[in-house]
């Protein structure tokens, strides 16, 4: 056997994508001469360590607290607010619905359905796209210009007057908005230590259901003055100028609060930045690497974790897309009126705020994010039975069933958060998370489909599909599991042969996740 047959035979599949001088490296063992020579290659991060090379710098607990606190400070208060408004701006549909926006605008047959599932055409359209500007554009300043051209965007709803206008801006919505996912996922791991990753992703995405709780009131109380005094426009309009420009005004702030990444983060000194970047190299991830790579990419598109996710997500997403755009006229058919609708919707968003919160840090907490998620799965499967089996004049009984069904968004969050942990190497992470959206909009674009006009009030085969889709949901959430598992042992393997070398600041060196061997699969 020849010497390389040798080498190739000590590394398993997981290393075969390595790139050739680093590959070279480990088998020459002039590994520092690479990592200069391909630097520029390498994590954005190796800038700052620049003047480190080889020095090992120690964090004490004290400290990471103290970094951890001031990084929470700054950054989850604007998420989680920029979160919430996000999921409201897509809901606003659902409360104008029953506000007179259908007459108003002449919406007839299956047009609110199109509606519903047009804001997921833009973000489809655009997700690919957008996660390539993630990469290459200052990921804060991108993100934020995002957010100020949403809420632009949603006014202008208010001046619509056909089916036609109402398309447009429901399509550039999505084109607005299809970069806060996957930018707040890789801002989350660029800061954040994958023990921590799966709380602060339950945390700024939970506020998806005090969003709900919000735009409920709101949409209460706008719907209640309208009836009682006379406005100048209809209530509805009022609707989408309120969360628009509030949106606007959140995004500035935006603007100057979220740093593009550790080393120009205002709220932090010279040295706590370099402690910041620090803290973070256990991930084997680093912070950003603007350089496309096609390796990676044909990485992610062979690796069957990939389409794992992708499949969760457009599962998972047709129950999602029926229900958001459908559960003000749901709750209408447990027999409640428009308003009580508004009203009885919000403690929804109150369920999906604790699950999300609870799930998350409990996922942290055992180390089993998959596990905890599933359980959230099983109690949405509860509830949607409920919904179907009651009897209909038990009206507060399926109500709590469509409460119960709010637990779904735990998997997703997981594995939104899984994407963060477990998927390395920036080109392949953002490949990865764009194809996870893509399932999520094609997910939600079906959903709003299955709720047809002919099936109202009660749509029951829309309901009996939300179980199917949820049910074969468990099955891939196992696959996951158990594929995420057995990378780890061969992982393991490879690191514990005599002829493996450690790479110096390998942590930095934009790996994938496959030919890292010191990257271990968070479950």
């Amino acid at each position: 056997m020849s010497d390389d047959e040798k080498n190739i035979d000590l590394h398993p599949e997981i290393d075969k994508n390595m790139p050739a001088p680093l590959a070279d490296a480990i088998r020459s063992g002039s590994v520092s001469e690479t990592i200069l020579k391909h630097s520029h290659d390498a994590d954005e991060a190796m800038k700052a360590f620049a003047g480190h090379m080889g020095e090992v710098i120690h964090i004490d607990e004290a400290t990471n607290k103290r970094l951890l606190r001031r990084i929470d400070f700054n950054l989850i208060p604007i998420m989680c607010v920029v979160y919430g408004l996000n999921y409201l701006d897509k809901t606003t549909l659902s409360y104008a619905s029953i506000m007179g926006l259908k007459k108003d605008i002449g919406l007839v047959g299956n047009d609110y359905q199109w509606l519903g599932s047009m804001f997921y055409f833009g973000y489809i359209a655009w997700e690919y796209p957008t996660n390539r500007l993630l990469q290459r554009l200052p990921i804060g300043k991108y993100s934020a210009a995002c957010v100020i051209a949403w809420g632009l965007v949603l006014s202008c709803f208010a001046a619509v007057e056909s089916f036609a206008g109402a398309v447009a801006i429901r399509f550039m919505l999505g084109v607005c908005e299809a970069a806060v996912t996957p930018g707040f996922a890789l801002i989350t791991s660029q800061w954040y230590t994958r023990k921590e990753q799966g709380a602060r992703t339950g945390i700024w995405f939970s506020f998806n259901g005090w969003a709900q709780i919000f735009g409920g009131l709101v949409a209460y109380g706008i719907a209640r003055g309208t009836a009682n005094h006379q406005t100048s426009i209809e209530g509805w309009k009022i609707v989408f100028l309120l969360t628009g420009l509030l949106t606007v005004v959140v995004g500035i702030i935006f603007f100057f609060t979220v740093p593009d990444n550790q080393m120009n983060a205002r709220w932090l000194s010279k040295e706590d930045r370099l402690l910041a970047l620090e803290r973070i190299r256990i991930n084997q991830q680093g912070v950003g690497n603007k350089h496309f790579k096609w390796y990676q990419v044909r990485e992610a598109l062979l690796d069957p974790i990939t389409w794992a996710f992708f499949f969760y997500a457009l599962i998972a997403d047709i129950p999602n897309g029926g229900i958001s755009n459908f559960f003000s006229q749901l709750i209408t058919s447990f027999g409640y009126t428009a308003e009580q609708s508004l009203l009885y919707g919000t403690p929804g968003g109150a369920v999906e705020v604790i699950t999300l919160i609870v799930g998350g840090w409990l996922g942290d907490r055992i180390g089993n994010r998959i596990l905890v998620a599933s359980f959230g799965l099983i109690l949405s499967i509860i509830g949607m039975s409920l919904i179907v089996g009651l009897p209909l004049d038990n009206n507060k009984g399926r109500l709590g069933g469509y409460y119960l069904t709010q637990a779904s968004a735990m998997p997703f969050v997981a594995f939104l958060s899984l994407i963060s942990s477990n998927v390395a190497g920036y080109t392949k992470k953002t490949t990865v998370a764009a194809i996870y959206l893509i399932g999520y909009c094609v997910g939600n674009i079906i959903g709003p489909q299955t709720f047809r006009p002919k099936d109202a009030p009660r749509y029951v085969p829309a309901e009996i599909v939300i179980i199917c889709c949820w049910a074969v949901c468990l099955c891939i959430m196992a696959f996951i599991y158990v594929w995420s598992r057995r990378q780890n042992v061969l992982k393991a393997r490879v690191r514990t042969h005599a002829d493996y070398t450690k790479l110096e600041n390998q942590e930095f060196l934009d790996l994938t996740d496959r030919e890292n061997a010191e990257f271990v699969y968070s479950l």
